[in-house]
């Protein structure tokens, strides 16, 4: 397992977590997902062997919050 946190700029609340954790937790090999809009950070568990963190920056940048760079 592995654990990343990403910046994403655009969250403002708790919905946009919620949707973050909904969009990011449905792809394989993501096991946890927990944002915070005080800090605009994202921390994702995942299986680098089923998922890579490009899908994961992907599938947040679809749901509107692409990551910071």
């Amino acid at each position: 397992m592995a654990t990343v946190t990403l910046k994403a700029p655009n969250i403002s609340c708790g919905h946009c977590v919620m949707a973050i954790k909904k969009a990011v937790g449905r792809l394989e090999g993501v096991s946890r997902v927990e944002g915070d809009p005080a800090t605009k950070l994202v921390t994702v568990d995942y299986d680098p062997a089923k998922v890579d963190l490009a899908k994961i920056e992907e599938a947040m940048a679809d749901e509107g919050y692409p990551v910071a760079k």
